[in-house]
């Protein structure tokens, strides 16, 4: 069992930054890949980005060039620095984990094992 803890939301301006935090519980952390995702009010969950246990990097086109997905095994946390924030950016964002994943598809939330509880990102025009 695996449980994750995310931080970091807030209300931040258009054009400013955030980085949130996922803490993983356990003694594998490196063996898991990692995902974050977002769901909007009315909105379906969408993928966002994900860093494999081999730190393969994957990115939702929307927000390329805007967010950065990285990992530091030795705190068990993984991390999404988010910059150039857009009001679309506005969700709760998930953190997500599976054991052992390689890809090549990410974006599924099918794939996933285990998700935390999520942090509002409000981003204001």
């Amino acid at each position: 069992q695996v449980q994750l803890v995310e931080s970091g939301g807030e209300l931040v301006q258009a054009g400013g930054s955030l980085r949130l935090s996922c803490v993983a519980s356990g003694r594998t952390f490196s063996s898991y890949t990692m995902a974050w995702f977002r769901q909007a009010p009315g909105k379906t969950r969408e993928f966002v980005a994900a860093i494999s246990w081999r730190n393969s990097q994957d990115y939702a086109d929307s927000v390329k060039g805007r967010f950065t997905v990285s990992r530091d095994n030795a705190k068990n946390t993984v991390y999404l620095q988010m910059s150039s924030l857009k009001p679309e950016d506005t969700a709760v964002y998930y953190c997500t984990a599976k054991f052992l994943y390689s890809g090549p598809v990410y974006s599924d939330t099918a794939l996933y094992t285990y998700w935390g509880q999520g942090t509002q990102v409000t981003v204001s025009s």
